[in-house]
């Protein structure tokens, strides 16, 4: 039986044994449906649009406009490890965007030609060091949890990296080696014209998720209150750039590389998405199948317990760009542990259910299956260490 053929019949099987004994006639299972559905209408409502398809453009660019030779520069297993971790660890600084939205990014420069290792390191990175959840994790949860996040998720990045690299580096360079060095580009294009091009759509990724401000200073207010000026002046500048500098071609390259993107991430982002839902719930609600005060009774204290199972909950439930402050505002009200909250915010904001799928689709189960191990015993261990500071 063909690889298709088998995975299609898994699935049937699969459907049916869910149909079959899951009893849906519960109050409680019931609910946990109600809240799947809710939880993948909330994220296509809020963070589709303004995240996910600005995203999956970008992604399509990298594939079209930015030469092979350039991603295996700075993120090649060739290019100087300082230079390519140095990058890939503080690339979350410019990009606010949550553990699904990095996914059309790594996918981009993976298929590019980015070793393992810094493709890793960009993963990790995108979601964790995002500047205004550090900002807002200092000013609501203390500057103690909000400094030892910004240098746990680092740190993190590079170290995560290194391992992957040493762990498949070798079959990863026939990956490489294997790659089609493509170019669309029939003649060179200044650079300063693709760094404009990206930061148009970066600008419109940036500014639509840009987040009300709740005790922040006046540019912050200030900056959302114009958010949606700012995202028309990047988008009308998009336009203008590529009809003026990029040929019929070229566009209609980046709009198939995009469409391709689409495909492969979409569906197994909703799919994801609504098995979050199901298992734990929207964030606050406490309606998945896993009772919410179970989860909070086993985070409280500093145990080795604790810690692992608030960076394994973190690792598979879903948060949306800078939800998990607030969550973690309530956890730690309820008497969770200063240690088991450091390991959720190092596992949590970087991975998810849907991350993980979306994962395996473009580096295969092996290696996600060892990244989503380093990510949950890394923030264990942190945790456990600044729980005992």
């Amino acid at each position: 039986m063909e690889k298709k053929e088998r995975n299609i019949f898994f699935t049937l099987i699969t459907l049916f044994l869910i149909f079959y004994f899951i009893p849906f006639h519960s109050k409680k299972y019931q609910n946990a449906v109600i809240e799947a559905v809710l939880m993948l209408q909330e994220y296509v409502r809020e963070h589709t649009l303004t995240c996910l398809i600005p995203a999956l453009f970008i992604a399509g660019g990298i594939s079209s406009f930015v030469s092979q030779a350039s991603v295996i520069k700075y993120f090649g297993r060739g290019a100087k490890k300082i230079v390519s971790y140095s990058v890939a660890s503080v690339s979350g600084t410019i990009l606010a965007v949550c553990s699904c939205t990095i996914l059309p990014l790594f996918a981009g420069i993976y298929a590019r030609g980015a070793g393992i290792g810094p493709a890793t390191a960009f993963v990790y990175s995108g979601p964790a060091i995002n500047v205004l959840a550090i900002v807002l994790t200092a000013r609501i949860l203390g500057w103690q949890l909000g400094l030892a996040r910004a240098i746990g998720a680092i740190s993190f990045a590079i170290i995560i990296g290194l391992i992957m690299e040493l762990l498949f580096g070798k079959e990863d360079a026939k990956r490489v080696n294997n790659i089609p060095s493509v170019s669309i580009n029939e003649k060179e294009r200044p650079l300063y014209k693709d760094i404009l091009f990206f930061a148009m759509l970066v600008g419109i990724l940036i500014f639509a998720t840009w987040a009300k401000p709740n005790r922040f200073g006046t540019i912050f207010s200030f900056i959302y209150s114009i958010k949606w000026w700012l995202v028309l002046l990047s988008f009308i500048g998009l336009i203008v750039i590529v009809f003026k500098w990029y040929e019929k071609g070229e566009r209609i390259a980046w709009l198939s590389e995009t469409w391709e993107y689409s495909k492969q991430i979409i569906p197994l982002l909703f799919i994801g998405v609504l098995v979050a839902g199901f298992l734990l719930g929207r964030p606050n609600s406490g309606n998945g199948i896993i009772p919410k005060e179970i989860v909070e009774n086993l985070v409280g204290g500093n145990s080795f317990g604790a810690n692992f199972f608030a960076s394994v909950v973190g690792a598979f439930m879903y948060f949306a760009t800078l939800t998990e402050v607030p969550i973690l505002q309530g956890l730690l009200g309820a008497g969770m542990g200063k240690g088991p909250a450091l390991a959720l915010l190092l596992s949590g904001p970087a991975l998810s259910l849907p991350n993980m799928l979306v994962i395996r689709s473009v580096i295969g189960t092996k290696k996600t299956v060892a990244y989503v191990v380093l990510v949950v015993i890394m923030s264990t261990f942190a945790g456990i260490i600044f729980g005992n500071l």
